[in-house]
């Protein structure tokens, strides 16, 4: 069984000896090799040249052989860019729109999702030379944000601490409110669908902002339209969903048609497993502050993980988050290794029920 089958069997729950492994933003500043290319090209550029998009995504798979997925360097916010709203980089950190969304008429004057398949016909590009980089030994998956964690960018106008603009445009102006999510949503699936006929074996919805919608209206502001474009995809196609600090959501993001569920660190994955239903595969969970430790700390909580979902199928090892770019080569080499080598042993177990760290 290569990475690829591994993949695709974990995310159809079938039995496996040991489950995949990959990183979120595991092609990314952490890499030397990927600080080496971001000195001669900006981000942006390397987003936008499909040469340079597939290099990126490959850096990982070549520094760590025994990671299962690639996942398309590119960003969420190409969606925003393609509809008629660019975007930047501010200077002390975060986004930067060209402008906010603030009226029903900037809505109606946003770009149709036929403008998709010309204006982001990079991101199929650089899918296909991936794709045909890996001829199939590993999994590729393809991805883009919610509509509601889009949304949050166009109104606020960028990076936000308290996303008070998007709140009261949902709260006071439903109206605006939906077409914009109508506009993103129609767009994400052709999106979705471009990535797919390009050669994604699935694809990640990242909804990293649901968690700032309270209760009973996270279904209204997100979950309804994720529901809708996984509805529309290919029938049985691999659909993940990343949905920070939304935990006490899980039930029905299980139940919305998608495959995989991925989980934040503050929600124990043995605890989520047994919770959901059997079809659906889970994703996660570590928290990626452990990625700044020693690599000994590492193998003992990826050990620990593992122990805890021994004998549960459908389970794709992750972090909770993304990686960030403090953490060292060593402890990714440590985490990978203790995955791969993972066999359920007694030894392993007998270390974690202790609660002692590796030798």
């Amino acid at each position: 069984m290569n990475s690829r089958e591994r993949f695709l069997a974990a995310v159809a729950c079938e039995v496996l000896d040991r489950p995949p492994i990959w990183v979120m933003r595991q092609a990314g500043r952490y890499l030397p090799e990927y600080r080496e290319l971001k000195a001669r090209s900006s981000f942006l550029e390397m987003v936008r040249t499909p040469a340079l998009a597939a290099e990126v995504t490959l850096q990982p798979i070549r520094r760590f052989p025994g990671i299962d997925a690639a996942i398309l360097f590119s960003d969420i916010l190409v969606i925003p860019e393609a509809l008629g709203q660019p975007y930047a980089f501010r200077d002390g950190g975060g986004i930067a729109m060209d402008h906010r969304i603030e009226t029903r008429a900037q809505v109606d004057a946003l770009a149709g999702s036929d403008s998709i398949p010309d204006r982001l016909s990079y991101v199929a590009e650089a899918l296909a030379l991936v794709k045909k980089e890996l001829d199939g030994s590993k999994a590729l998956l393809g991805f883009g944000g919610s509509p509601w964690t889009l949304a949050t960018y166009m109104v606020e106008g960028g990076s936000s601490k308290d996303f008070e603009k998007i709140k009261l445009l949902f709260y006071s102006d439903r109206a605006t409110f939906e077409a914009l999510l109508e506009k993103l949503t129609e767009a994400l699936i052709v999106y979705f669908r471009m990535q797919i006929a390009a050669g994604a074996d699935a694809i990640q919805i990242f909804d990293s902002w649901g968690g700032i919608i309270a209760g009973a209206d996270y279904e209204e502001a997100s979950l309804k339209w994720i529901r809708r474009i996984v509805a529309a995809l290919p029938q049985e196609f691999p659909v993940i969903l990343y949905a920070k600090g939304t935990a006490v959501h899980m039930a029905e993001q299980a139940a919305s048609g998608i495959k995989v569920l991925s989980i934040d660190w503050t929600c124990e994955l043995a605890r989520a497993r047994r919770a959901l239903p059997p079809k659906v595969a889970l994703q996660g969970n570590l928290d990626p502050v452990i990625m700044q430790t020693t690599p000994q700390i590492v193998a003992r909580e990826a050990t620990r993980l593992l122990v805890h979902m021994r004998g549960a199928r459908g389970h794709i090892v992750n972090l909770g988050h993304g990686i960030t770019p403090q953490a060292s080569l060593e402890n990714m080499h440590a985490l990978v290794d203790t995955v791969c080598g993972w066999a359920g042993s007694r030894r392993a177990i007998s270390r974690i029920r202790r609660n002692q760290p590796n030798p």
